[in-house]
């Protein structure tokens, strides 16, 4: 449970030893840029997170800003988080690692709303939703960066808007600050429709932020949030379409994988082989990714966020240490199974003759993403199941390190199931999705793909 009350921060230079140093150093940011409003208005979880409470954000400071005229900006709230850095550097919350890394999760989210007309107090609903984006981080452990696109399904405010996704990007205002627990960057929420999501997922969040930066009305040069627009920036430009079109076709998509509910099954072998299942249980226990198997899915999914001239995978026998994130820190891909890890050493790759991949539908509403945007411009597209360790990745014949190939399109290692397509049936013409790569006919909710099937789950 949340309240709102002044802030009680460190105006006075003397009062500055009795507040933590990760503390102070937003504060002080946030000084820089509102030096006459010592004392905004903050939402703080009551009993903190680090007391057993279950908002991790422990404030959520408000700020009234009054744009830049010479910018085209107009007057809005300014909401800034704190918490998903390191505050204390005592432990309590984030493991400290030394000032040379990040603080904490390395970020704090902020969030620029439009002030609407005769509009005395921030909306405090921001604060939920940025303890929300906070709560899912603190539980995957998975960071945020500038670019991303996260998927809501629902009003930001809980109205009948249309802004019901987001996208994040740097703080166009604030500058990272270095604290004495590390680094601490501003990202920035900015609300999208659907569409905008779509265009986000299909090409690239920063290509979507660079439009909507100029269309003052869906945000301007500094993404202001605007809860009752109700036109996409495809419908108040329709060239903007051409746009994203032309950015497909040219550059691919860098959206490299997703979490997602999908199972595959080896039709190679008979059902009762249970042994060699790959499906997402083996008997009653989920099968584990080797900590291996694991770092190289996590490769994958990073090289693809790059725009590299040769795709590769990274060699499966490799093991990087990760000197980016503190060893606290684990990845999305990382299990939170109790079941026995196989060991990498004794699972082998096999080569399976036809397999059954089971997707829900809002994942397989991205198969076209992944063979025009990203297997059309030679990369690489990972399903990672959220019920357990099954993993899909598709790979066209340019992707180095894949132990799928032309000749052997469907290989399995461990719950890790490759497929790999091939440059000639993907029409780089029409781009066609589905169809005309895999050579399917679709009747109902079943998809029958040559070599295996596809379902909706």
């Amino acid at each position: 449970m949340d309240e709102v009350r002044p802030i009680s921060g460190p105006a006075a230079p003397g009062l500055a030893s009795l507040f933590p140093p990760g503390l102070q150093a937003i504060y002080g940011e946030c000084r820089r840029l509102y030096p006459d409003q010592a004392n905004p208005l903050q939402v703080t979880a009551i009993v903190k997170y680090w007391l057993g409470g279950p908002d991790p954000l422990d404030y959520i400071s408000m700020y009234r800003n009054v744009g830049c005229d010479a910018q085209n900006v107009q007057e809005h709230w300014h909401y800034v988080s704190f918490g998903l850095s390191d505050l204390y550097g005592d432990n309590r919350v984030h493991e400290f690692t030394g000032q040379e890394g990040p603080s904490g999760f390395g970020f704090e989210l902020t969030f620029r709303l439009k002030r609407e007309v005769g509009e005395t107090a921030p909306p405090t609903w921001p604060a939920e939703l940025m303890q929300g984006l906070a709560r899912y981080v603190f539980q995957s452990e998975n960071t945020f960066c500038s670019g991303d696109h996260i998927s809501w399904h629902s009003p930001l405010d809980n109205s009948e808007s249309r802004i019901q996704h987001m996208l994040l990007t740097e703080d166009p205002q604030m500058t990272p600050v270095h604290t004495p627990f590390g680094l601490v960057n501003f990202l920035q929420i900015v609300g999208v429709c659907t569409e905008e999501l779509q265009a986000a997922q299909q090409w690239n969040g920063q290509g979507i932020l660079e439009l909507l930066r100029g269309v003052h009305v869906a945000g301007g040069s500094w993404l202001i949030t605007d809860m009752r627009r109700g036109e996409t920036i495809f419908d108040i430009d329709p060239h903007l379409q051409e746009r994203v079109d032309q950015g497909i076709e040219t550059e691919g998509s860098n959206l490299s994988g997703v979490s997602a509910k999908c199972v595959w099954d080896d039709l190679s072998r008979p059902p009762e082989d249970e042994e060699d299942s790959r499906s997402i249980c083996i008997g009653s226990q989920p099968r584990r990714l080797s900590e291996k198997d694991t770092e190289q899915i996590r490769e994958a999914l990073r090289k693809g966020l790059e725009f590299n001239t040769k795709a590769a995978l990274p060699p499966i026998n490799s093991q990087r240490q990760g000197h980016d994130r503190p060893q606290s820190r684990k990845d999305s891909l990382e299990s939170d199974s109790s079941a026995a890890i196989v060991p990498h050493e004794l699972v082998r790759t096999r080569q399976l003759e036809s397999v059954h991949l089971k997707f829900n539908q809002e994942s397989g509403t991205l198969l076209p993403l992944c063979l025009r945007g990203r297997l059309l411009h030679g990369r690489h597209f990972t399903y990672k199941s959220i019920n357990g360790d099954t993993a899909i990745t598709f790979v066209s014949t340019g992707v180095e390190g894949a132990f799928a190939t032309e000749e052997h399109p469907y290989a399995a290692h461990g719950p890790w199931l490759q497929v790999s397509v091939s440059m000639s049936i993907l029409d780089s013409r029409l781009c066609l999705p589905l169809k005309s790569a895999l050579g399917v006919c679709q009747y109902e909710h079943q998809i029958h793909v040559k070599g295996g099937k596809l379902s909706q789950l």
